[in-house]
């Protein structure tokens, strides 16, 4: 059995193998990090104890070797007791562009295509069932964030690399299971949009303060659509201005 994301606790990686355990008896026999945050590694401590590989890209490694112990105190702030036992635990194994995996008579093909919203983001991709564990490449349910190394012209050539894929069935990072047209409508279009507001307020010799304040009305109904619209219209302007 494979577990993607070896969770953001240990008590919370702790509590899905329980629930696993609840459906199969079948041991788990890889863990697989999705990207470099700490909602996707901090939980390694507990699938190591278990003597689990881990397997990630080599970027994600490296960023969470970077801010590995930012990412758990501020996990300890949030979840004060339910954050025992975690401790910085780095994958593993790493790969650089694929890595094939064949269990259980399935074949798994763990993929970067290109840069996304963080460094190391990959695709966990069952071809046989034309089913795509998409991590944080994808949203639909969640305004998608955008941080100060995130390049959105990448991740929108990185966009083609997964509509290649021709994915039936796709499980975001966050969010319910859904298709291809959705997490293309609030995704891909959603940063397509926002290039294009931004380029206008650069085009009319616009500063920061006006980016923040750009119309990003039909994404208003996205969960953290509050949270990260005027940061994210931020991070664009940035980019773009030295583009």
């Amino acid at each position: 059995m494979v577990v993607v994301n070896g969770s953001s606790a240990y008590l919370l990686a702790k509590a899905l193998h329980d629930e696993i355990r609840k459906i199969t008896d079948q041991p788990v026999k890889l863990v697989i990090n999705e990207n470099g945050q700490g909602h996707a590694m901090l939980g390694n401590s507990y699938w190591a104890e278990l003597g689990v590989p881990i397997l990630a890209h080599e970027d994600a490694a490296a960023e969470f070797e970077d801010r590995g112990a930012q990412a758990l105190a501020s996990m300890q702030r949030y979840n004060r007791e339910k954050a025992e036992g975690t401790e910085i635990v780095l994958p593993t194994e790493t790969f650089e562009d694929e890595k094939v995996i064949e269990m259980g008579g399935m074949r798994i093909e763990v993929k970067n295509l290109g840069p996304a919203h963080s460094p190391g983001d990959i695709a966990v991709w069952l071809p046989e069932q034309r089913l795509v564990i998409a991590g944080d490449m994808a949203f639909h349910e969640r305004m998608p964030p955008i941080f100060s190394d995130t390049n959105t012209a990448d991740w929108l050539e990185s966009w083609e690399n997964f509509e290649a894929l021709g994915a039936l069935y796709v499980i975001p990072g966050h969010g319910h299971p859904t298709n291809v047209d959705q997490v293309r409508r609030y995704t891909k279009d959603y940063l397509v949009y926002l290039r294009g507001k931004i380029a206008e307020v650069l085009e009319n010799g616009g500063t920061l303060d006006e980016a923040y304040y750009v119309d990003q009305s039909p994404y208003a109904r996205l969960d953290t659509f509050d949270e990260l619209a005027t940061k994210n219209a931020g991070q664009v302007f940035t980019e773009m201005e030295f583009e």
